[in-house]
C-alpha cells in the first residue's frame, strides 16, 4: 500500500509538473504543441501502468493474506497439540509424585509412631527418676530451710526489735516536725485566705494600697512635706489621696501639689499572669489590651481631676502597690510614652516611689540648707556687730582696770610709808570689851 501511494505521489508530481509545463508552453509555438500531445499520450500510458500495477499489488497482497491465515490455522493446530500433549505429560507426573509422596508420608507416619513410642518410654523412666531426685531434693531442702529458718528467725527478732525501735523513733520526730509543719501550713493557709479576702473587695484593696503608699510616705517625708486628701485644684471638690507640698516660686507661701494616686487593677494584672503561666498567646494579648485601657483610664482620671498647673506640678504619680504589676506595664510597648506624653501621668512601683521620695527628700534638705545659710550669714553679721562693741567694752575695762591698778600702787605706797611711820611704836594688846580696830575700818575709807 505505501508503495502504492508513493507511485501515485509521484504522479501526481509529474502531472503537475506536466500541468505547469503545459501552461508555460501554451504561449510558445504550435510545435510545443505537438510536445504536449506527445506528453499526454505518455501520462495515459504511465496511468495504464499504474493502474496494472495496482491490481498486481492487490493480487499479492490477498494472496499474502490467504497464506498468513493459513499459516496462523496451522501454527493454532501444532500449539494445542502440543498442549494436549504437554498436559497429559504433566498429568502423570503429577500422579507419580503424589503416589512417591503419600509413600513417603505412610513411611514418615511410621516412623513417627515409633519414635513418640520410644520417647513416652524414655519419658517415663525420666519421670519416675525425677521424680524420685525431686522427693529427695524437697526432703534436704526442707531440711535445711528449718534450719535456715530458726536462724533467720532469730536474727530478724533481734534485728527487727532494734530496727522497729529505730524506726518508731524517727517516726515519732518526723510526725513531729510534720504536725508542728502542718500548724505553720495552717497559719499560713489562714493568712493567704485573709489576704485573699482583703485583696478580693474593691475598697479593702484600695485601702491596702493607700497604707502602703502612707508608710512609705512617712518613712521616708517629714508631716510637713506632704499631706493627704488634697485639693489640688481650685474650686474642684476632687481629692487626691496624698500630694507631695513642694516649695512655690520666689518662696511664696502657697506650695505646688505633686498629686499621687494609688491603683491597683487587681482582676487585669491576674488575668495576664493567668495567661503567661498557660502559654496562651490570644489570652495574653488580650489581658495586655485590657489592663493599657484600665491604666490609661486611671491616668486620664488623674490628669482631669489632680492636675493644675500651677498650683500643681504638670505630672502626676500613679503609684501600684505591686512590683509585678509595674514590671507589666514597663513590658507593654509604648504604654510608658503615652501615660507621660498624652496624659502627663509616671507609673511607679515601691522601689520607684521609694527612690523618688528619697530624691524628694535630698531636694528638701538641699533647700532647708540655701535657706539656712543666709539665716546663718545674717546671724553671723549681728555677731561681727555685737563682737565689735564687746572690743570697746573691753577696751575700757582694760582703762578701768589700768587705773584700779595705779590706785592700788599708790596705796601700797601710802602704806609703807605709815608702816615705817609706825616702827617705832609697839602694839598693845587687846583688852576684853576693846573693838577691834579692823572692825572700825571704815574710818579710814
Amino acid at each position: 500500500m505505501h508503495l502504492i501511494i508513493g507511485i501515485a505521489v509521484a504522479a501526481l508530481l509529474v502531472a503537475a509538473y506536466i500541468i505547469a509545463s503545459v501552461a508555460r508552453l501554451k504561449e510558445n509555438s504550435a510545435a510545443m504543441e505537438q510536445v504536449s500531445r506527445e506528453l499526454l499520450v505518455r501520462l495515459q500510458n504511465i496511468e495504464g501502468k499504474l493502474e496494472d500495477t495496482e491490481r498486481d499489488i492487490n493480487s499479492e497482497f490477498v494472496s499474502m493474506r490467504k497464506e498468513q491465515r493459513d499459516e496462523a490455522r496451522a501454527g493454532r493446530e501444532e500449539q494445542s497439540k502440543g498442549l494436549t500433549s504437554f498436559g497429559e505429560a504433566q498429568s502423570k507426573r503429577i500422579k507419580e509424585i503424589g503416589d512417591l509422596q503419600r509413600e513417603s508420608l505412610e513411611a514418615f507416619s511410621q516412623q513417627l509412631t515409633n519414635i513418640s513410642r520410644l520417647n513416652e518410654e524414655k519419658l517415663e523412666a525420666i519421670r519416675g527418676t525425677v521424680e524420685s531426685k525431686l522427693q529427695e531434693i524437697h526432703k534436704n531442702n526442707e531440711e535445711k530451710l528449718e534450719k535456715m529458718r530458726a536462724t533467720v528467725d532469730e536474727q530478724l527478732h533481734s534485728t527487727l526489735e532494734k530496727r522497729l525501735g529505730e524506726a518508731f523513733s524517727t517516726v515519732s520526730e518526723r510526725l513531729e516536725l510534720v504536725h508542728k509543719g502542718l500548724g505553720e501550713m495552717k497559719a499560713l493557709t489562714a493568712d493567704v485566705g485573709d489576704l485573699k479576702k482583703v485583696l478580693s473587695n474593691v475598697k479593702v484593696r484600695g485601702t491596702w494600697g493607700e497604707t502602703q503608699l502612707r508608710a512609705l510616705l512617712e518613712q521616708i517625708l517629714t508631716k510637713d512635706q506632704y499631706a493627704e486628701n488634697v485639693a489640688t485644684r481650685p474650686n474642684c471638690g476632687e481629692r487626691v489621696e496624698f500630694a507631695i507640698s513642694l516649695p512655690g516660686a520666689n518662696d511664696s507661701a502657697s506650695p505646688v501639689w505633686l498629686p499621687i494616686d494609688s491603683k491597683f487593677p487587681l482582676e487585669d494584672y491576674q488575668r495576664l499572669v493567668t495567661a503567661s503561666e498557660n502559654g496562651d498567646v490570644q489570652a495574653l494579648a488580650d489581658a495586655q489590651k485590657a489592663l493599657k485601657s484600665r491604666v490609661i483610664e486611671e491616668a486620664k482620671t488623674i490628669r482631669d481631676k489632680y492636675l493644675e498647673p500651677p498650683y500643681t506640678t504638670d505630672f502626676g504619680i500613679l503609684y501600684l502597690p505591686v512590683e509585678g504589676l509595674y514590671a507589666e506595664i514597663l513590658r507593654i510597648d509604648g504604654l510608658c510614652d503615652t501615660l507621660s506624653r498624652e496624659y502627663r501621668v509616671v507609673p511607679a512601683g515601691p522601689t520607684t516611689i521609694a527612690a523618688l521620695l528619697n530624691s524628694l527628700q535630698m531636694g528638701f534638705r538641699t533647700l532647708a540648707i540655701e535657706k539656712r545659710s543666709s539665716e546663718v550669714w545674717i546671724l553671723l553679721g549681728k555677731v561681727k556687730t555685737e563682737f565689735d562693741k564687746f572690743g570697746s567694752i573691753l577696751e575700757k575695762t582694760r582703762q578701768k582696770i589700768e587705773q584700779a591698778g595705779k590706785e592700788l600702787e599708790n596705796a601700797e605706797v601710802r602704806t609703807r610709808a605709815i608702816k615705817r611711820t609706825l616702827r617705832t611704836v609697839e602694839g598693845i594688846p587687846l583688852q576684853a570689851g576693846e573693838e577691834d580696830i579692823s572692825e572700825n575700818c571704815e574710818i579710814f575709807e
